[in-house]
């Protein structure tokens, strides 16, 4: 009798619990501050971390989604015109993690020296951030993030309005229309900041901020940015600018002949480029109209700046897809794959037969280190508490990239604003966008020639996230800084 009735409290129990939960969400409209304490380049920083969750609202002013975001600003100085850095992920449908707590933020992952996950997870002082020289606010797009879209009473949520190139721009730009309001920072210099696919929505946002709420830049840069127009073009342009980082990741791996190899990375990649250009794209551009003897030339050099055989070469047409290449390069070596996004990583398939890897070796390593440190780091250190998950990856998906001119805009915003400057920064590993890629997305942002002056690259010898690798996280943090200073106009006129 005992023993049922000690059931029966326990049932009541958790019956009462069950009707007083509430059902799990995240608040629409909330802040909190936190104030810390830092050390940047040997100099102390006292700065306030603001984190929480901002309103889109639709048409009729009610809110369809809220977006997470982060925001460091500077106490210790009274400057009201600091620079102010918006930075956004890719994906589309990643979380503004990966350049927050590796990269530009004030803590950093605790990772290896080449950027491997140790243990215990966390994170520690980033010695490096620039949050010295301007303020940062890091966003999270609809799904990423503790970000959600709010569906309507008995309606479903309207996924046009978020999930595609054009959508995307136009409600990010009105979300930061409202959070520099909100913030008081009409006056300051303004950048963007965007990784991988995040290249494409900074590309788009710096003209919509402009056209749409008159909003003006003086500086975007693009991290190992997402070139669709590139990308998706016919192998003579896409297979050919991918070329050089088959040399680089060859290098890396000690597979090339003993003429390249002996030398350093960038004395072997002029070669390479040059090659790329002036003899694999015409090559490619002839298809099936190239003769034998053209193909044999074009497949031995290839294969010398590549580590591919020439028979596989061969066998592809001269069209060798990246993913053939993560799978083959070491086939007969080690017997493992290269990672995608960064091809110092190594992987292991199930078998070595196969024409792609069966897993992405760099993304589950990086997977291993944020996932635990950015979880803990913004409820411990920032104390922003939700039972919400915070989404790694969102669902976004299907995505609509019809109509994707972000390329074009980028050069229309750079025309309209005399002071806008753009700067690329990649890895010499990153095999999904390769940093030959964004050299020629460079070269045809302004095919006039008029405005080189404000474009400009930089190169490290890591991966797709470059400043994973301590000595890349402080020379780009210091191509940041400086792109930034000088890019300052410094009482100059905006005009031509």
């Amino acid at each position: 009798m005992k023993n049922i009735k000690s059931i029966v409290l326990i049932s009541l129990l958790f019956t009462g619990i069950a009707a007083s939960a509430q059902k799990r969400k995240i608040a629409v409209d909330t802040i909190v501050v936190t104030s810390h304490t830092t050390t940047i380049e040997g100099q102390k920083v006292s700065y306030t971390a603001t984190t929480g969750t901002q309103p889109v609202w639709n048409e009729t002013g009610e809110p369809d989604a809220t977006l997470f975001y982060t925001y460091y600003k500077r106490t210790d100085v009274q400057d009201g015109n600091r620079p102010l850095l918006i930075s956004f992920n890719g994906g589309p449908g990643s979380a503004s993690v990966w350049m927050h707590v590796a990269y530009t933020g004030p803590k950093i992952l605790n990772i290896d020296a080449e950027g491997y996950p140790v243990q215990p997870y966390g994170f520690h002082e980033n010695p490096h951030s620039i949050l010295d020289v301007a303020d940062i606010v890091f966003v999270n797009p609809a799904n990423t993030g503790y970000s959600r879209t709010i569906p309507e009473s008995g309606k479903d949520v309207n996924r046009d309005k978020f999930f595609g190139v054009n959508a995307d721009i136009e409600y990010l730009a009105e979300w930061l229309n409202t959070f520099v309001t909100r913030h008081e920072r009409w006056t300051s210099p303004k950048y963007l900041i965007g990784e991988s696919y995040g290249g494409t929505r900074v590309s788009g946002l710096a003209l919509a901020l402009q056209e749409q709420q008159w909003m003006y830049l003086n500086g975007v840069i693009l991290v190992s940015p997402a070139d669709y127009t590139a990308i998706n073009s016919d192998p003579a342009v896409s297979t050919a600018i991918n070329f050089p980082y088959f040399t680089a990741a060859a290098w890396h791996h000690g597979v090339l002949p003993e003429a390249l190899q002996s030398k350093d990375l960038l004395e072997i990649l002029p070669e390479s480029e040059e090659f790329a250009i002036n003899t694999l794209m015409p090559a490619l551009a002839k298809g099936g109209f190239l003769s034998e003897a053209e193909k044999q030339v074009v497949a031995e050099k290839m294969a010398y700046y590549s580590g591919l055989s020439e028979e596989s070469i061969l066998q592809h047409n001269l069209d060798v897809p990246t993913s053939f290449f993560w799978k083959e390069l070491l086939r007969d070596e080690t017997g493992q794959t290269i990672g995608r996004l960064d091809s110092r990583y190594l992987g292991i398939d199930k078998t070595e037969a196969g024409i792609a890897p069966d897993y992405s070796a760099e993304l589950t390593s990086w997977l291993h280190s944020f996932t635990p440190a950015i979880n803990s780091y913004i409820r411990e250190e920032l104390k922003f508490k939700t039972d919400i998950k915070y989404n790694m990856f969102g669902s976004v998906y299907p995505w609509d990239f019809d109509n994707n001119t972000t390329r074009d805009d980028l050069r229309k915003a750079m025309a309209e604003n005399p002071y806008l400057n753009v700067m690329f920064q990649t890895g010499y590993y990153d095999g999904a966008t390769t940093y030959f890629n964004s050299k020629y997305t460079m070269w045809q942002i302004d095919p006039s020639g008029k405005m080189k002056d404000r474009l400009s690259f930089k190169g490290y010898r890591s991966g797709h996230m470059m400043y994973l690798r301590k000595a890349d996280l402080k020379t780009a943090n210091d191509d940041l800084r400086k792109f930034i200073k000088e890019s300052l106009p410094k009482g100059k006129s905006a005009k031509y």
